[in-house]
């Protein structure tokens, strides 16, 4: 028997955070709009639509600048826990269309249809367009989809084909497909790499292409493995079980630098919320909290310490607490302020560990969730110290 044929989809919202928006406030439909920080601080570009891209505009760019490049732009301040709600319900839908679903980031998700070509009338990529239409229908987000064998050849196909596109790169013709793309497609290649290839002659991904493994290798180390494969049309076809996200986190720049201690907790416990809310959605608990400041001179630091398994804003508003009272002297201003949490563990290998009032705890913080993504975010508290 032959080896089995792998159906992997890459699904990738387009310009989520507007798109959020603009479910609810349909006024802002076909207009250039931008979700981000207030141009009168030192917010930037989360998410540009369409419209703004036109003029130029996209995520990272300083809203002032942004604004200058667009006289006409709309600035929506967003909220990331909306966002984090939609996501998850998206990939609630998902998870009954599919028999394994990861979310690749809070836009993007990769599917396994392995197996299930009878199940959908042996045609996979219009399926394809089936889901996007129902995540049109039922969710209101215009979506792009990409079907390969692989994760990297789905996720290239679907970057080439939006925004609103379905694509399927039949198996074998991966290499043939990519080949003619600029060498900037593969995932992988940043600025620095990107750069240094383009030195030395690569312009297409066939130019990688007509190089063996060796000779990548020396050129840019087990950095070149990877690309050799991926320029040749490989990539992991295995999904979920594999995949763990490295970190949480939540930042917060402010508009103007702030010296009050007892401001920068509150803020601490904000953010603390949020990552603890979506540790809480993927069934995780952290073993280790960061803290990171950036002061008014640019200077950025980070301070780590690590804790029991824990996925209680409480306790991880605590740990970021005593982060900032052993690290910030009060000395400069502060500019912006993160709190990530990382090295994961399933909650649901910690069960049998735990103690009834843990379990107790437990069962708390999930009202809470419960509540907010009902009411809002601001409806309840768990309490800070």
């Amino acid at each position: 028997m032959g080896k089995e044929k792998k159906y992997i989809a890459h699904l990738d919202l387009d310009c989520f955070f507007v798109s959020v928006e603009r479910i609810k406030n349909p006024d802002l439909i076909g207009k250039p709009v931008v979700v981000g920080g207030s141009a009168t601080g030192r917010g930037v570009v989360a998410s540009a639509s369409y419209e703004a891209r036109k003029f130029g505009i996209h995520s990272a760019m300083p809203t002032a600048r942004a604004q200058k490049l667009c006289a006409n732009l709309i600035v929506v301040r967003g909220s990331h826990g909306e966002y984090s709600r939609v996501s998850q319900k998206l990939y609630e839908r998902m998870c009954e269309l599919a028999p394994i679903v990861e979310r690749a980031s809070i836009d993007e998700m990769n599917m396994d249809f392995t197996g299930c070509e009878n199940l959908y009338k042996n045609d996979l990529p219009g399926f394809m367009k089936t889901i996007q239409k129902l995540v049109l229908d039922e969710f209101k987000l215009p979506c792009t989809i990409g079907l390969a064998s692989n994760t990297t050849i789905a996720k290239i196909a679907a970057n080439r084909v939006k925004p609103a596109g379905v694509i399927f790169v039949p198996h074998g013709k991966e290499a043939a497909y990519v080949a003619p793309f600029d060498i900037s497609v593969i995932p992988g290649i940043g600025k620095k790499t990107e750069e240094y290839l383009r030195g030395k002659g690569f312009q297409k991904v066939a130019d990688i292409q007509s190089k063996s493994e060796d000779e990548l290798l020396s050129l840019l180390g087990k950095h070149g493995s990877w690309i050799f494969h991926a320029a040749n049309g490989h990539g992991s076809d295995v999904i979920g079980e594999e995949w763990n996200a490295k970190s949480i986190s939540r930042e917060e720049t402010f508009a103007k630098d702030i010296t009050d201690r007892r401001a920068l907790e509150k803020v601490i416990f904000e953010l603390t919320e949020d990552v603890c809310r979506q540790l809480r959605a993927h069934g995780w608990k952290t073993h280790t909290v960061t803290l990171k400041l950036r002061f008014s001179d640019f200077k950025t630091i980070t301070r780590a310490k690590s804790v029991d398994p824990t996925n209680d804003d409480t306790v991880v508003a605590r740990v970021a607490r005593e982060l900032l009272q052993s690290s910030y002297t009060g000395k400069l201003p502060v500019r912006l302020i993160g709190v990530r949490l990382s090295n994961f563990d399933e909650e649901e290998q910690l069960k049998l560990s735990l103690f009834p009032s843990d379990q107790k705890k437990q069962n708390i913080l999930r009202a809470v969730d419960t509540l907010r993504k009902k009411f809002g975010d601001n409806v309840i508290h768990v309490g800070g110290e």
